[in-house]
């Protein structure tokens, strides 16, 4: 059985994975959604980025979990490919959901515009959540799109703003990145580098940022299918 360990990005918690752990499940796996500290049910709990590391490292160890799949959706790839490499040989594969990489000294918000993020991060120590009228294109329903923006919390900036710690690079770890087609038909940056590393591969999917709530049966395959991969 796989163990996947779930961690969504900016302003979400484990509830963003509801629809995605039971499809896992149903093909024999196991999926623990994990909310980063500072966010939904844990807002108020100071974090920066390497306290976000720590939370994944500290659940994969809790739980005492082998043969491990790590996913991080968006900002959460940064501390996800960071925990990767330090827990060791309980990891089996990667997967970075339409996600930031985490390349050391690199923040999350390193590489694309940001200076509105970083004032607002200044001026009151979160990074906002999106509103309505951001995710129209994101292939969501008007009761997908009523929840993730219900369900939406400050995410805490020093997190978004302060670098990786990267022993080595990401690329040297067994991995699968999955785009999703309506938040831009390429990889790049960071992940366009990534992927031209023999050890991981690329799928797309059809939908928006946020699949674990648009297409979570689709994302679910995908996830289970990444776990058959060397």
């Amino acid at each position: 059985m796989t163990q996947f360990v779930l961690v969504a990005g900016a302003w979400l918690g484990a509830w963003a994975w509801d629809d995605v752990v039971p499809e896992l499940r149903a093909a024999g796996h196991d999926g623990h959604p994990l909310t980063l500290s500072g966010l939904a049910e844990k807002q108020g709990v100071p974090a920066g980025q390497q306290t976000h590391v720590q939370d994944i490292v500290e659940e994969v160890e809790r739980l005492d979990l082998r043969d491990v799949v790590l996913v991080g959706h968006s900002y959460a790839g940064v501390p996800v490919g960071q925990a990767a490499e330090r827990i060791g040989d309980r990891l089996r594969h990667i997967v970075l959901v339409d996600a930031n990489v985490a390349v050391d000294g690199e923040s999350a918000l390193s590489g694309w515009p940001s200076d509105h993020v970083r004032q607002a991060i200044a001026e009151t120590g979160f990074w906002t959540p999106f509103a309505n009228e951001d995710l129209s294109y994101h292939g969501l329903t008007e009761e997908q799109t009523n929840r993730l923006v219900g369900g939406a919390t400050p995410h805490p900036g020093a997190s978004a703003i302060e670098p990786a710690i990267m022993a080595h690079p990401l690329e040297e770890l067994p991995g699968t990145y999955i785009k999703c087609l309506l938040d831009g038909e390429e990889p790049w940056g960071a992940a366009a580098e990534l992927l031209k590393s023999d050890r991981w591969a690329l799928v797309t999917m059809d939908t928006g940022h946020w699949p674990m709530i648009s297409q979570p049966r689709e994302l679910a395959r995908l996830l289970a299918q990444s776990a058959t991969r060397p």
